[in-house]
């Protein structure tokens, strides 16, 4: 049993919350996208929400917790779809939101403290320098370059650059371990990969140093099109074209943009299936050639349209804010995650979508993934039941694609399905406890779980429902 009581004596002098309904607020994310995770985690909730305000703070955090075998889950705000911020063992939630200032901007680079919004870094970074990051989740005003880098894989932006783990993409760490005697180490090059999108399992980032691009005025176009498959194919076609400076390209089929775009509604007619752009804006005109040359329609230009009030950009309208604005108008919907693998990945999106018809209505992203412009999939997914929404992941599986699972919580089942060796050896080194977010790397916590089994992992410490 746990003693909390002294635990807060302990760290006395720190901003604490134990405030039951306030601990349990920041004890979650957004794991209720997925019906599955909502059944398993709703009742997950903290003993304590530490919020730190300096490294030292945080050195203290961890030392104490670690005397007294308290669990550490790191939190920035939140915005996760996995349960990657959630103390399954319950314990302490260490938010990091106080630590968001940006410290240093330079030509190609800038350095922050974790809980730096994405928003205010390019803001910073655009009013001192004329730059900006090279991209970011489609919840850039919520989302901190910590939990980002911690939990995220890419983003607006990773049709020219990439994933957040391709190296150039992250240049620098400073990382905080677990041990008796807390370290600070400083990780750059090959070794980010041992705590980029590692959930916090086995450090806790305490400042980040990132590459910046040149920032540009952004347009965002929608194209129309009397087919999903033309707008993907139109969508592999532009992201294909060096010369187009894209910052953004996703078709989503209809009826999405149609029932869920509720404030562009105006703009999309009945039946069209759309392609979201953003273009730089000198590079506007060659994109509306090549949209005009492939049979597109210009249904909505941000730089032209005579009423934008409130309107969104487009990148609210991508990603997994494709999936959220589902959700606000239909609970009932999930998603999934798919790679259409480079080079069949036109091929795979058409028999897919052909397949399921309006059961899984196809969203994609445009990225560069090993050197090649493929597509991700966030598709809409009608739920039924859990035994149905495997079978469609088998389904996708059997076909040829890659399901990266967003209905399970720990690294490998939503990832690769097996164990980031590198990442596991770091936890033994810098977290030898298990005390840093228990219950998401499978590799610590039951090194002989079969992957090939199509069993799903349960974390056995987590915290019975009442």
């Amino acid at each position: 049993m746990r003693d909390i009581a002294a635990l807060k004596t302990a760290l006395e002098g720190l901003k604490i919350e134990d405030n039951p309904a306030l601990v349990k607020q920041k004890s979650r994310d957004f794991f209720w996208y997925s019906p599955v995770l909502k059944r398993e985690l709703d009742h997950v909730t903290a003993d304590l929400v530490v919020s730190p305000r300096s490294e030292a703070e945080i050195l203290r955090v961890l030392e104490t917790c670690y005397r007294h075998d308290v669990p550490v889950t790191v939190r920035g705000t939140g915005t996760g779809n996995y349960g990657q911020a959630m103390p399954l063992a319950g314990g302490v939630v260490m938010n990091l939101a106080e630590m968001n200032r940006v410290l240093k901007i330079s030509p190609g680079r800038l350095v922050a403290e974790p809980g730096a919004i994405l928003h205010d870094i390019d803001v910073a970074a655009r009013a001192s320098s004329g730059q900006e990051m090279r991209m970011h989740p489609s919840t850039l005003k919520t989302a901190s370059i910590g939990g980002f880098i911690g939990g995220g894989s890419g983003g607006v932006g990773s049709i020219r650059w990439g994933g957040l783990r391709d190296i150039g993409n992250v240049l620098r760490l400073k990382v905080a371990t677990m041990e008796e005697r807390p370290r600070l180490l400083e990780l750059d090059g090959w070794d980010l990969q041992k705590v980029c999108h590692a959930y916090g399992t086995n450090g806790v980032i305490t400042e980040v140093e990132i590459p910046l691009t040149a920032a540009y005025d952004w347009i965002d176009v929608i194209v129309g099109f009397d087919s999903f498959e033309r707008a993907a194919a139109y969508g592999d076609d532009i992201g294909n074209r060096d010369g187009l400076l894209l910052k953004l390209v996703s078709p989503i089929a209809a009826p999405i943009p149609q029932d869920y775009f509720l404030r562009h509604r105006r703009f999309i007619p009945d039946g069209r299936h759309i392609c979201l752009v953003m273009v730089a804006a000198h590079a506007l005109g060659p994109l509306l050639a090549v949209t005009r040359r492939l049979g597109g329609e210009v249904l909505f230009r941000s730089d032209t349209a005579e009423d934008t009030k409130g309107l969104p950009p487009a990148y609210e309208l991508s990603w997994n804010h494709t999936t959220l604005r589902g959700l606000r108008v239909d609970p009932g919907i999930t998603y999934l995650q798919v790679l259409y693998p480079y080079p069949n990945h036109l091929d795979l999106v058409s028999r897919v979508h052909a397949h399921f018809g309006d059961e899984v209505l196809a969203h994609l992203e445009f990225v560069r993934f090993d050197g090649n412009i493929t597509c991700f999939g966030l598709p809409i997914v009608r739920f039924t039941t859990e035994e149905r929404l495997d079978e469609i992941m088998r389904i996708h599986e059997d076909m040829g694609c890659v399901i990266f699972n967003p209905h399970r919580y720990t690294l490998e089942e939503g990832g690769m399905k097996q164990t980031d060796e590198v990442q596991l050896a770091f936890k033994r080194e810098a977290d030898p406890k298990g005390l840093l977010n228990p219950g998401k790397m499978i590799g610590w916590e039951k090194p002989d779980f079969d992957f090939g089994s199509r069993r799903n992992y349960l974390f056995p410490g987590l915290q019975p429902a009442s």
